[in-house]
């Protein structure tokens, strides 16, 4: 599937790209096809100015009135001039006569006057050695091909009627090869196939390259969702059977009892049972749907003032219970502020930040209860509250503002260095086992779905803050939360 969809997207890229370059090409070979016929025409209209202004204009028998053209000085010092910029020269009398011309055969062409240049075509027919036209469209797009075959000549034209008052004197007209304008355009054409051919290749081999880095997000959060799906179902069905399975035995327990007493007694011991999954199955469903809530988006929790060494006061006052049952030495360490600070204010918020205080209590209580969990009897658990300033060790950039940094230690059994990189992921735990359940049914305990971590981090996340995790086995483990200090102004 993954394959299927980055082939399409590098076939749209490298097809819309095509595309977009058969354009820019199209316009190039335009534009430049266009400039070569108004430079020649230009180059034609400019001759027909000069000429214009050589031509000597003689009175006919000494009448005022009328004129002619001195051919012989008029073209004597034309011929050479136009030869070398291989335009050709032809001059009619007003009657269409040709006159004088630097070809070597006429061209036997009607007059039309036409200042705005035509392209002509001229057929040679090697039978009678003749030669006939057929003329094409005028301006700058003639209809026929541009190509010069050996027995046809193709010529830009143009013709200007030479007046001296209301007398016409004759015509002029101004040839040029056609071959200046299809020589760069077929050049022209050639490099930008090439062109255009070198690229598609190049922006092909980019679009897999780049459409297969744009899957590679989708694929790991297909992978993740995946993996998500199963642990959740998996989570979900082993509460879900056992409820089914209480129930089962209270209703046979019910049905096949002999006296009051004991069905009340069996039936009471069930409904415990599934009171107990049921609340787990609960819990599980509030942990999901907070996660997703912080993936979404949609949690608008408003934040307040919280001092976090009150919170954390709070929260081991709660764990201290089980630390009385396991013989823990349980602390919890304020690092006083340095006593170069005399500033009342700050002093008094010295530990205060900016936070949702329901969601740091539930941060620290997951983080605090790991650690006493998996800590043995007559072993060690720290917390020590900071605040702190300087390079800020996860990014390595120096602290914009003033930061609290907490520390959960313990002295633990420890996380395998394997398991850290996905110690944060959802349902993730140490033990691949997964069990939930020790002994009979009816004993059951619930322990963690792997979940708490996992909240943890997207807490830290929720206050733009960092958690790192750092262990030994059989030494203990290490949590770290950095949170920065946002206090309203």
């Amino acid at each position: 599937m993954f394959q299927t969809t980055r082939r399409r997207l590098a076939v749209w890229y490298t097809a819309i790209t095509a595309v977009l370059l058969l354009l820019f090409a199209s316009g190039v070979y335009l534009y430049v096809r266009s400039t070569l016929i108004e430079r020649i025409d230009d180059t034609l209209n400019h001759v027909v100015e000069i000429v214009e202004r050589s031509l000597v204009v003689e009175p006919i028998n000494d009448d005022v009135d009328k004129f002619r053209i001195n051919l012989e000085a008029s073209f004597r010092d034309n011929a050479d001039t136009v030869e070398d910029d291989h335009i050709d020269l032809e001059w009619f009398s007003r009657t269409g006569e040709l006159l004088w011309s630097t070809l070597s055969e006429p061209l036997n062409i009607p007059i039309r006057a036409n200042r705005t240049g035509e392209t002509v075509r001229v057929v040679k027919e090697e039978s009678e050695n003749s030669k006939f036209l057929t003329q094409n469209s005028s301006l700058k797009t003639p209809h026929s091909k541009l190509k010069t075959e050996n027995s046809t000549l193709l010529l830009r034209q143009v013709t200007q009627r030479v007046e001296v008052g209301r007398q016409v004197l004759g015509y002029l007209r101004v040839s040029h090869p056609w071959f200046e304008v299809t020589k760069p355009s077929r050049q022209l054409i050639f490099d930008l196939a090439l062109g255009i051919g070198l690229m598609v290749l190049c922006v092909g081999a980019s679009g897999w390259f780049l459409s297969g880095k744009a899957m590679e997000p989708v694929g790991e959060s297909y992978q993740r969702l995946k993996q998500f799906t199963a642990d959740a179902s998996h989570e979900l069905r082993s509460p879900i059977t056992l409820i089914q399975t209480n129930v089962q035995v209270a209703l046979a327990d019910l049905d096949l009892a002999e006296t009051e007493a004991t069905t009340s007694l069996h039936y009471r011991q069930q409904l415990k049972v599934v009171e107990r999954l049921t609340q787990r199955l609960g819990k599980l469903v509030n942990d999901l749907l907070f996660l997703a809530r912080q993936d979404s988006g949609i949690s608008k929790d408003i934040f307040s003032p919280c001092p976090l060494d009150g919170l954390l006061m709070e929260v081991v006052e709660e764990q201290e219970l089980l630390v009385t049952e396991k013989e823990i030495t349980f602390s919890l360490d304020l690092v006083d502020p340095p006593a170069s600070e005399t500033s009342p204010e700050l002093l008094e918020n010295w530990f205060t930040l900016m936070g949702n205080w329901d969601q740091l209590v539930r941060l620290f209580t997951n983080l605090i209860a790991n650690a006493l969990h998996y800590t043995p009897a007559g072993g060690q658990v720290k917390v020590e509250l900071a605040r702190i300033e300087g390079i800020n060790r996860v990014s390595g950039l120096r602290y914009t503002s003033a930061q609290l940094q907490v520390k959960v230690s313990d002295t633990g059994v420890g996380i395998p260095a394997e398991a850290l990189p996905r110690l944060f992921d959802r349902f993730y735990r140490v033990d691949p086992a997964r069990t939930h359940t020790t002994g009979n049914t009816a004993t059951a305990s619930a322990t963690g779905s792997g979940l708490g971590l996992a909240i943890a981090q997207a807490i830290v996340e929720h206050h733009q803050g960092h958690i790192q995790v750092e262990s030994v086995q059989s030494i203990g483990t290490t949590f770290t939360v950095t949170l920065p200090i946002t206090l309203e102004s």
